[in-house]
């Protein structure tokens, strides 16, 4: 898997929703490993912004970063797009403090990156996973995150309005899913608040154009473009936010009723217990995830665990091991099966560890290819196997792996397989 960032640069231009200013937008290719971030061209210096939770401000109706002067608003839709579209470098150019508005949704942003073209570049993604539950509440927002290989977003919103009422959306975020489920969902507003909220400086360029306005009878001036474009268009937003976290999120979001803010936090939230973990998983929490128990459990310690990417585990070989007895008499080796097997069990720390509810959880491996042995493993030694994931789809992955004993290689393989209920 390598970074990717558009293959030239791409413009666009409008009025911004909130401050009502006149902007040219500009994408621009980024050098690998640079993120995503946001440019000042009107300001001296044209200082740069990161796309980064920590320079998040909370505030209200949209997502701000940095502070007044040197900031930018409503930042969502365009996140969006780029989150949308996998891209891990980016340069986004403003000559104005909020990003045009254009019709409302993520849709002509996304349609920009779609014809700068994208080219891959060295280096791996980041990819942002969770290994335990997390819930936050916010006012009347309140999310879990829970474990998952891949974005999956459940939203729920409710308002006191007949058009909309309780909607819930669940979406699995890929760049097809998000192009065709979610992109073109426009932001909404209601009549009542357009004269309260243009007094706080806010909705200052907004208009039927670039809105989904609502009136005590219903919807005005346009057609719905799905009867649930509501909670799509929040469902949309949380992609954008969740790409505060700075790089590809991998995790099963439930929202009800989720806002700029209390998603910003979350992310925040998000970044800090990751952080906090440690890559180390002793005994007692790999026996926590897989199912295996003497004489068949064959990992004693998980040395690093990149989520989502690569695994490192340790095996050590002691004369003690039952198998000894019969393999061989006077001359121990360990069955080279069994070096395959304890590479599995690594392979499948590294799955589980991705996977939500894990103890209710199993890995069945489906195939076995290229495997070879190159040397004997006896008594004394400690293996350690290093595998990386090739590809996933849904709960089926392949991965790649070797044995090593001292630095050289005893054994490798390349392995598919699946996670299923017990």
């Amino acid at each position: 898997m390598s970074r990717r960032t558009i293959a030239r640069r791409i413009t666009l231009q409008g009025v911004g929703l909130h401050l009502g200013a006149a902007c040219r937008l500009e994408f621009r290719p980024a050098a690998s490993g640079t993120g995503i971030s946001f440019r000042r061209i009107d300001l001296p210096g044209t200082p740069a912004i990161p796309a980064r939770a920590e320079h998040a401000v909370l505030t209200e109706r949209r997502t701000q970063l940095g502070t007044d002067p040197v900031s930018v608003h409503t930042v969502e839709h365009v996140l969006a797009a780029v989150a949308g579209r996998e891209l891990d470098d980016l340069e986004i150019a403003l000559d104005a403090a909020e990003p045009p508005i254009m019709d409302g949704s993520a849709q002509p942003f996304l349609d920009a990156l779609h014809e700068a073209g994208v080219v891959e570049q060295p280096g791996e993604p980041t990819i942002i996973t969770v290994r335990r539950p997390l819930r936050l509440t916010d006012g009347e927002s309140t999310y879990e995150v829970l474990p998952s290989l891949a974005l999956e977003l459940q939203v729920t919103i409710e308002f006191p309005h007949a058009a909309i009422g309780r909607q819930s959306g669940c979406y699995r975020i890929t760049p097809e899913s998000f192009s065709r489920e979610l992109a073109p969902a426009r932001t909404f507003g209601f009549v009542h608040e357009v004269e309260a909220l243009r007094a706080k400086g806010l909705i200052q360029g907004a208009s039927l154009d670039n809105a989904v306005v609502l009136d005590e009878n219903g919807v005005i001036g346009t057609t719905l473009r799905w009867p649930d474009e509501f909670v799509r268009h929040k469902a949309m937003d949380c992609v954008g936010d969740l790409a505060l976290a700075g790089g590809r999120v991998r995790a099963h979001v439930v929202a009800v009723k989720p806002s700029h803010r209390g998603t910003v936090r979350l992310v925040r939230a998000l970044t800090e217990a990751i952080a906090k973990e440690t890559n180390v998983l002793d005994i007692d929490e790999i026996m926590r995830v897989l199912p295996h128990r003497y004489p068949f459990l064959l990992v004693d310690r998980v040395l690093e665990i990149e989520a989502g990417k690569r695994i490192v585990g340790l095996k050590n070989v002691t004369i003690n091991e039952p198998f000894f007895q019969g393999h061989f008499p006077g001359h121990p080796i360990m069955p080279g099966v069994l070096i395959i097997e304890a590479m599995a069990q690594v392979g499948g720390m590294l799955l589980m560890g991705a996977v939500p509810d894990p103890e209710s959880k199993v890995v069945y491996f489906t195939s076995l290819n290229n495997v070879k042995w190159r040397r004997p493993v006896k008594p004394g030694d400690q293996l350690r196997f290093e595998l990386e994931l090739q590809q996933i789809r849904g709960m089926m992955c392949k991965m790649s792996g070797v044995a090593k004993v001292d630095g050289e290689v005893v054994a490798e393989a390349e392995m598919g397989a699946m996670v299923r209920d017990k």
